[in-house]
Parts: C-alpha cells; structure tokens; sequence
C-alpha cells in the first residue's frame, strides 16, 4: 500500500514546485498591471501560491517518511528515528526532499508576510526555482554515475524547469481567464498575457524535447528503443509522450489560432466573448493533460528503466 502513497506524494511535489516557480514567473513576465489586480486577482494568485508551496512542504517531509517505510518494510521500523535520518541526511533523495521543504517553507512564510505583487511573486520564483532544481534528484538522473551521469543530472535539471515554466503558466493562463473580462483593456490584457507566454512557451517545449531526447537515450538506450512496449517503463513512457504530444498540439492551436483570433476581436465585444471560450477549453485541456503527464513522471520514478533490466 504504500508505493501508492509514494507515487502521489511524489505527484504533489513535482506539482508544487511547479506551480510555485512556474506561476510567479508568470505573473511577473505576462506584463503591465493585469487587470484583474484592480478587480482582485492580486488575492487568488496569492493564494494559488501559497496553496502549492504548503503543500510542496508538507508533501516533500512526508516523502521521506515514506521512503523510509519503503526500504525498512515496516511502518514502526520505517518511522523509527535512525531510519528516518538515514534517509533524510544520508541519501541524496532526502537531502533534496529537505531543501524543497525549506525552500517551500520559507515561501509559504513570506508569502504570507509580504504584500501581494512583483516582490512576493519574484520571492517566489527564487524559490520555486530551487525547489524545482532540487526534482532531479526524485528520478533516476540521481542514480547515474561518471560523466554520462552528471550529463543526465544537469538533462534532467533543465527537463523539468522547463516543464514548471509551461505547467505554472498554463495555471496563471487558466486563473487569468476565469477572471472574466469586463473592459476593452482587461482583454487586451489577456491578449498580452498569452502572446507574452507563446515565445517563452515554445523555447520551454523546445528545450523539454531535447532534454526529453538526452534523458531517454540514457535511461532506455538505443538498443533497446524497439523492446520499449515489452515494459511497464516502456509502456508507461510511450503513453507520456503520446500526452505530451497532444499537449503540443493545443499549445500550437493557442498560439496560432486561438490568441490570434482573440487579437482581432478585441475592437468588437461580441466577437471578443465568442474568441474566449475556446481559449479557456483549450487551457483547460492542456492544464488536465500536463497533470495526466506529472502523474504519469510520478510514477515513472518508482519503476526500474530498461537500461537497468
């Protein structure tokens, strides 16, 4: 019962991190003075940020409970206190889960402590950035050794702040969107906001398929690109990628249709109400499929790679 619990555990982290790098990046590049920081959103963005960094803490602490119970077998021998500071002081996979705590810790206490805007979100992008640096170390990149393991360390760190960049904004988009417009300007601002991300957006995509490309020539190995569906790995990772894909997808439909087609409706209400439906569906897809991912990296995690088999 408890590989479940590893596996979620695991999820909210990579989603915590994330979102608290990711969604102040986002809030601080989208420009101007958003509209909905007149009307509030100022409150909600807050909250979408402390809600993942308590989380990302708490999580990242019961992480190495649980690890601790999963290599001692039992949860009296996992919970006793040796085991508990073996995994957390004398494994790499503790030392990071302590440095998410501290680094969500801390921003959760700032967050609270500092008026919402650019200070707090930039507070919170330093250290969502660390946290987010520190999910290498919850794969299998921590595992390898020599040159080639370090190559897959430093592959894995850009993998997955490149996913945090697309994944945290997706959420800032989405809450963006949910304001509901209610001035020529908030639509203009919305319009700014998502033309803003499309070139950040595509060198995040960028840079996650060519991190993707290292990461799977090391941990599958050419020789055994074409056994791939024979494993729980291989079977997992080909679904992953199918996601990943359809998530390109919708991020080429917003860039090249959809927020185009919100720039041009912007002088005339009725045709601005009908371009911002479609663009809330199509983030919201895309948000679901990002998470679809994460859970599916989560668990990827826990599974032994083919080059290992």
């Amino acid at each position: 019962m408890i590989e479940p619990v590893v596996v979620s555990l695991r999820l909210i982290q990579y989603l915590g991190a994330m979102l608290l790098m990711g969604a102040s990046l986002f809030f601080l590049y989208s420009g101007g003075r958003p509209f909905p920081e007149r009307g509030g959103l100022a409150r909600p963005r807050r909250l979408l940020l402390l809600t993942a960094a308590s989380a990302l803490a708490v999580a990242s602490l019961a992480a190495v409970a649980a690890q601790s119970i999963l290599f001692a077998g039992s949860l009296s021998d996992g919970l006793d206190v040796n085991s508990l500071r073996t995994v957390a002081f004398g494994m790499d996979l503790g030392k990071a889960a302590l440095v998410r705590a501290a680094a969500a810790t801390l921003a959760t206490v700032l967050l609270l402590i500092l008026p919402a805007g650019r200070t707090s979100w930039m507070t919170a992008a330093v250290l969502g950035t660390a946290a987010t640096a520190s999910l290498a170390w919850l794969g299998h990149a921590a595992a390898g050794e020599g040159s080639i393991g370090t190559v897959h360390l430093l592959s894995d760190i850009l993998h997955v702040m490149a996913a945090g960049v697309w994944i945290g904004a997706l959420f800032g988009l989405w809450q963006l969107l949910l304001a509901r417009p209610r001035s020529d300007r908030d639509s203009l601002e919305i319009h700014a906001a998502l033309h803003g991300f499309s070139g950040i957006g595509s060198a995040a995509v960028a840079l996650i398929l060519l991190t993707g490309l290292v990461n799977s020539w090391v941990l599958v190995g050419p020789d055994k690109v074409l056994e791939l569906w024979t494993t729980r790995y291989g079977q997992l990772l080909v679904v992953k990628i199918v996601l990943f894909v359809i998530m390109i997808a919708f991020a080429a439909a917003n860039r090249f249709r959809l927020t185009p087609a919100l720039g041009k409706a912007l002088s005339d209400e009725k045709l601005r109400r009908r371009a911002l439906p479609p663009l809330r569906r199509s983030i919201a897809l895309e948000t679901v499929l990002g998470i679809a991912v994460l859970i599916l990296v989560s668990w990827l995690g826990t599974l032994e790679p083919p080059v290992a088999l």
